[in-house]
């Protein structure tokens, strides 16, 4: 008899930077891997991050990610001295690095950080590159929105 297949779970999710999609149009999504301390991973463990303000930047053919806020717990090393928001740099594929910077440069893209999540034990970031909305942009999104909701009312109600 062989092993028994593991199951892949769903990512447990940390953070939402929920203004990403509200912002931006997200045309590419890639999963990066932290660089992070000790004290860090335990706080991400507890839920204690905060992504709403953060970027990315890239700089020198690396990623890095700028404006995370990590809350210190108390338990926390005493020889090491927590900072909260410190520049995190962000594990990624060459080729997706190159793809990153290419679009970035050439195209006009922007690069966002949509969640933060659990994979396989590990702490990953969803990043996504991404063009601005303007205000039109998010008013017809809301509109297209709303009318969506509207038309399930009234399926759930004819049937």
């Amino acid at each position: 008899m062989g092993k028994a297949k593991e199951e892949k779970e769903a990512p447990r999710i940390i953070a939402v930077n929920r203004r990403a999609r509200h912002d931006y149009f997200i045309e590419q999504t890639y999963e990066a891997g932290l660089s992070l301390m000790g004290w860090e991973v335990k706080s991400l463990r507890e839920g204690k991050a905060q992504i709403t303000e953060a970027y990315v930047i890239l700089k020198n053919r690396e990623a890095f990610l700028i404006g995370a806020h990590f809350t210190a717990l108390n338990s926390a090393s005493t020889h090491v001295r927590p900072d909260a928001i410190r520049t995190r740099k962000l594990l990624l594929h060459e080729r997706e690095l190159s793809q990153l910077v290419g679009k970035v440069e050439r195209a006009g893209y922007t690069v966002v950080p949509l969640d933060l999540h659990w994979s396989n034990g590990r702490a990953k970031l969803a990043i996504g590159l991404a063009k601005g909305k303007k205000q039109h942009d998010k008013r017809a999104t809301e509109k297209e929105r709303d009318w969506n909701r509207e038309k399930e009312r009234v399926m759930r109600r004819d049937r």
